[in-house]
């Protein structure tokens, strides 16, 4: 199963196209709108003011309720644009953002409002497709779920379980321990307030995947196909497995994960410092990564710049809606981006 997400922040609307899906698929329309409803923005003080709705369209692949093997075609609408806001700095690459990169790469033409096709807008499209992936993997017995494991320094408790993932989820705030979450609210409020923004850390996990998918090489290695997904999120930067870069920290006898035998005759282990994987192979422990996500480049306060049409120094001043943080409304998008990435391991 591929997918390929078109259109841009501020065009008539955005969407994604899905093929490869499996004929048959009963999909859970209702369950897909609350994955939507979990990324959608306008919805507190963490989150940009542009109110979307993000309600899904399928224009094809689904007949009577089931998927028909056929491409599988969604749009969303863009309801709440302001183009003006975009208008006065179209020239000033704004620091942080894609834009000076993207005019040279493609001459000016691409679409500036909102960062375009880079905007973080272009998530809602993915959401989509990961929620679809996530009904097909529930099939197989396989679960996807992550929660914000920090923000500017505040960090939450380290995931455990399925079960606690999945409470997660329903949560306005994703969290684990809600303690955790109130003081990284705060550090978001400061931020915004300052007119300045902060970023944070993801922990995902998927649940149910057996051992021996994968391969050493190129194209095949878990990790490999995990962060070819993962870093196409506008904003994600690093991306560590397992214990991650605590590895440095670490000797052998701490980092190795002991093995035994369970009562019904699999091979496990008494923990899971490599996150599942050993030598780009699934080890039958669940796959544990973490990503961590830039602060927003869209802050307030003055930077400075070059105006790329005049060709010369500049300071640019922002106006319009950002998120202070995207850390909140990404945990879905992560989510979709591993269940999108699971899908190609698993070969569905």
């Amino acid at each position: 199963m591929k997918h390929m997400i078109f259109g841009e922040s501020h065009g008539l609307a955005i969407g994604v196209t899905l093929t490869g899906v499996p004929a048959g698929i009963a999909l859970d329309l209702a369950e897909i709108g609350r994955e939507m409803a979990r990324r959608a923005p306008g919805k507190n003080a963490w989150s940009t003011a542009r109110k979307e709705t993000d309600q899904p369209e399928i224009l094809s692949g689904v007949f009577e309720g089931k998927t028909t093997g056929a491409p599988l075609c969604a749009i969303i609408a863009n309801t709440d644009t302001r183009s003006q806001d975009y208008s006065r700095t179209k020239d000033l690459a704004r620091p942080g953002h894609a834009d000076y990169p993207a005019h040279v790469r493609y001459h000016g033409c691409n679409d500036y409002r909102g960062g375009g096709h880079f905007s973080g807008r272009l998530t809602a499209p993915l959401v989509f497709a990961g929620a679809v992936a996530k009904q097909i993997l529930a099939l197989q017995g396989v679960q996807v779920g992550a929660h914000i494991s920090s923000i500017y320094g505040v960090s939450d408790e380290p995931l455990e379980d399925w079960d606690s993932l999945h409470a997660a989820a329903g949560k306005d705030f994703p969290v684990l321990n809600d303690e955790k979450g109130e003081e990284m609210r705060a550090a978001i409020a400061q931020a915004k307030e300052e007119q300045d923004s902060v970023g944070g850390s993801i922990e995902c996990a998927v649940f149910g995947l057996p051992a021996g998918l994968g391969g050493p090489d190129f194209g095949e290695n878990v990790e490999g196909i995990f962060s070819q997904y993962l870093f196409a999120v506008p904003a994600v930067k690093a991306v560590a497995f397992g214990a991650g870069t605590a590895f440095s920290l670490m000797r052998g006898s701490e980092a190795n994960d002991p093995l035994y035998m369970d009562g019904d005759g699999t091979v496990k282990a008494e923990q899971n410092c490599a996150g599942g994987v050993n030598g780009g192979i699934t080890n039958g422990m669940p796959l544990v990564f973490e990503v961590t996500l830039r602060p927003t480049p869209s802050i307030s306060r003055p930077q400075f710049t070059v105006d790329l049409a005049k060709k010369e120094n500049a300071v640019l001043e922002l106006h319009g809606r950002h998120d202070p943080c995207v850390v909140p409304r990404a945990v879905p998008v992560i989510e979709a981006a591993a269940a999108l990435a699971t899908c190609e391991l698993m070969r569905l």
